[in-house]
């Protein structure tokens, strides 16, 4: 094992939700490895900003496309685009996400559609529209951004626990389908982690109390995430497949 395990140099990466918070952050890392990009997210703007920075900044090409992931057409749009683009995608990050807290007897049906249709439905269509190319090629990386919340929950947080776990399974899935062509497929579970997302839906209090539940004592931040996403996309992580890393700070560690 040396430090050229990590690196990602002639590689062509595609990160879903790659504007901001943890896509955004696992992206530069891997151009910072050596990978050139492909990028999207929902807004054109702050996509097209975060592109152009992290090509100005790491000389590596970024490649984009403003799309919805809920939206199955434009899930296969992007994915023709990178292929277009590179010629290929060797590294697939599945990030796009959100979350609708709602208690199981005030779902809305369009709201548990929609947390589908994006949380986990893209992520099957995304994969399968690289995957061939993959397995033509003979190697290959998917990283699955699961949760903490697909492994445990709190309330009205049905959707997004439901589909985050989904994540897990399809995750282990999918190596079995893959790992003979030399592809290996994983997941990332954050835990408490100082994105738009948490920050949006939640008060303060419970801000604080989830801080204080990992045993660091603290929220994590996106770029907490990205050393574990190279290890796993790169050459350093090539027997590891079919699983979930935590990187919660230890906070399922703790019983109460």
């Amino acid at each position: 094992m040396s430090i050229v395990d990590f690196s990602l140099a002639g590689r062509v990466a595609l990160v879903t939700g790659g504007s901001k918070g943890i896509g955004n952050a696992i992206a530069r890392a891997f151009a910072e490895a050596g990978a050139d990009l492909f990028l999207c997210s929902r807004q054109e703007a702050p996509l097209a900003a975060a592109a152009g920075e992290i090509q100005r900044t790491t000389g590596r090409e970024v490649g984009w496309m403003a799309a919805d992931m809920a939206v199955r057409e434009q899930v296969l749009q992007v994915a023709a685009a990178a292929e277009k683009r590179f010629g290929r995608v060797d590294i697939l990050v599945n990030n796009a996400g959100w979350n609708i807290p709602q208690a199981i007897d005030a779902i809305q049906d369009k709201d548990w559609d929609y947390l589908v249709e994006l949380n986990l439905s893209s992520v099957m269509a995304m994969t399968r529209a690289v995957a061939p190319g993959m397995k033509q090629r003979g190697w290959g990386r998917v990283i699955h951004i699961s949760s903490i919340m697909g492994l445990a929950s709190t309330p009205a947080r049905n959707g997004y626990s439901a589909t985050k776990g989904a994540l897990i399974a399809l995750a282990k899935s999918n190596a079995l389908d893959l790992g003979p062509f030399g592809i290996t497929v994983n997941c990332i579970a954050p835990g408490p982690i100082a994105t738009d997302m948490p920050m949006s839906i939640l008060s303060k209090e419970q801000q604080d109390t989830l801080a204080q539940r990992t045993a660091i004592g603290r929220w994590g931040t996106p770029e907490e995430i990205a050393g574990p996403a190279l290890m796993l996309a790169s050459e350093a992580g090539r027997f590891i497949t079919g699983t979930c890393l935590l990187v919660d700070g230890g906070a399922l560690a703790r019983v109460f």
